[in-house]
């Protein structure tokens, strides 16, 4: 075993201090639309393994107008890494006059993360939006890996979630048509997953911007889902 894999592998001595592993719960999802990109994600925060923290916690957030990100993991890992976006997001358009390509801020997580690597900050992150490119999805690990996604999830409950997304999602559909989809992988996940749960929250990124769906409109989805 070399130096890094001792470094990173918890000391299992009889006479140290016992380690205790943390789990974290959610379920969020990203699709890639023909005119966008659309986020869906659930609102239970989860403590350990069976806590319920928090039942509307916030867990997809606006970087810049064309761009958002998604938390799984450590809150305050996510949350740290989400100012370091919003910073570089901000100075990229007051340096150049342009909107930061959505590539750019996952090269940037990913730099981030790896950068933290030999204590990683746990954080497994869905970064999209639409840029001069236009849409683009990416997911970035813990260590800081990337991968170009169309359609994707995180968490928990994403087995489920992910399942239900192949099934019934195509790369031609309008983000009218995959909001409603999205929202029922979330609620899929939640009959299935324990640490998934309380309420969902779906945000739209096209060419007009970064959109947010209100009550009334959740409301409206969950009923059509319920009635179907």
């Amino acid at each position: 075993m070399n130096s890094y894999s001792r470094a990173m592998r918890p000391n299992s001595s009889s006479d140290s201090p016992r380690i205790l592993e943390t789990k974290w719960g959610t379920t969020t999802v990203g699709v890639v639309c023909k005119d966008g990109v659309v986020f869906a994600t659930d609102t239970r925060v989860v403590q350990g393994e069976t806590f319920i923290a928090h039942k509307t916690g916030k867990k997809v957030h606006k970087i810049d107008d064309h761009a958002a990100m998604t938390m799984a993991g450590g809150v305050a890992d996510a949350q740290a890494l989400l100012d370091v976006l919003r910073y570089q997001a901000r100075t990229f358009w007051l340096e150049r006059g342009t909107l930061i390509p959505v590539k750019s801020l996952a090269n940037v997580a990913s730099l981030v993360l790896f950068g933290n690597r030999l204590a990683p900050m746990v954080v497994q992150a869905l970064i999209g939006g639409v840029d001069q490119n236009g849409p683009g999805l990416y997911q970035i690990d813990p260590f800081g890996g990337v991968t170009k996604e169309d359609l994707v999830s995180t968490g928990s409950g994403s087995p489920v979630a992910l399942g239900f997304l192949e099934a019934n999602i195509h790369k031609s559909m309008a983000s009218k048509d995959v909001v409603p989809l999205t929202a029922k992988a979330v609620l899929t996940a939640m009959n299935r997953d324990t640490a998934t749960g309380n309420d969902f929250d779906v945000v739209v990124l096209e060419s007009s911007g970064y959109r947010e769906l209100s009550a009334e409109e959740k409301g409206a989805i969950a009923k059509g889902i319920v009635s179907a």
